[in-house]
């Protein structure tokens, strides 16, 4: 009777042992022990994101709202397409549902969306066609501080050019004021690509008034590059901020 208890209870243990494994196991071993095909995971959504099964929405929370629209809030559906144990393609759904009986599919199933968002970065990073589709699935997971990997995609120039100037768009629109001061960093960086450049003045321009006005003020005043210059002005204008008139004022008049 001792016996087959300490059996039992050795082959209990085995089996958390097996389960702990497999959950903790990294996401990207998980995709990349997966057969060709299609490999599906879902995680959770961040406030504001919604969608219909084709079109995802970002909005602030409309819960003092008396309209309700048809937009599904979550969670975050993902699809890589993946070849070899690499993924080629990136698809990502909010609202609807998967398609049964698809044919190649490994569903991997919930995640926890900070290891959804590592990895999407993490794969961005990797240059990968697709890698802009990646980094937008990214900036959708709930509770996540995303923003310093994709200051890490912006300033790798390894990297596509596209990918960098999606990597900053998003970061102007998810991070806080640590993030302006990153952007502010790429946007003076007179040694940089100036599309990279040029974008990270947009996502500045993006930010609350008190964080991008004054960072946009110092570009316009000091960038060696007249089409800085003349971008940071450009959005001082749209900004309706009295610094921005003084600005305009003050240059106008050392003509």
């Amino acid at each position: 009777m001792t016996t087959l208890i300490r059996i039992g209870g050795l082959a209990f243990a085995g089996m958390l042992l097996v389960t702990h494994a497999g959950i903790t196991q990294s996401l990207e071993r998980r995709v990349a022990a997966a057969p060709n095909g299609t490999v599906r995971f879902t995680f959770a959504a961040r406030d504001g994101v919604c969608g219909n099964g084709r079109n995802v929405n970002i909005r602030s929370s409309s819960r003092d709202s008396d309209w309700e629209s048809d937009c599904e809030h979550g969670p975050v559906h993902t699809a890589l397409s993946v070849s070899g144990g690499k993924v080629t393609k990136v698809a990502t759904y909010v609202g609807g549902r998967w398609k049964q009986g698809a044919a190649n599919v490994t569903d991997l199933g919930n995640v926890p969306a900070k290891d959804a968002a590592e990895y999407l970065v993490s794969i961005a990073g990797q240059g990968m066609s697709g890698s802009n589709d990646a980094v937008f699935a990214a900036t959708l997971a709930d509770s996540v501080e995303i923003w310093p990997g994709l200051l890490k995609l912006a300033r790798n120039e390894s990297l596509p050019r596209e990918t960098r100037r999606t990597a900053i768009f998003w970061m102007g629109q998810a991070a806080g004021s640590a993030a302006t001061a990153s952007l502010d960093s790429i946007a003076r960086d007179n040694s940089g690509n100036r599309e990279v450049r040029e974008a990270a003045v947009f996502a500045i321009s993006q930010r609350p008034r008190d964080e991008s006005v004054p960072a946009l003020i110092r570009l316009a005043r000091n960038d060696r590059d007249p089409e800085i210059r003349r971008k940071a002005i450009f959005w001082l204008g749209q900004s309706d901020d009295p610094r921005a008139l003084a600005l305009f004022e003050d240059l106008l008049t050392r003509r």
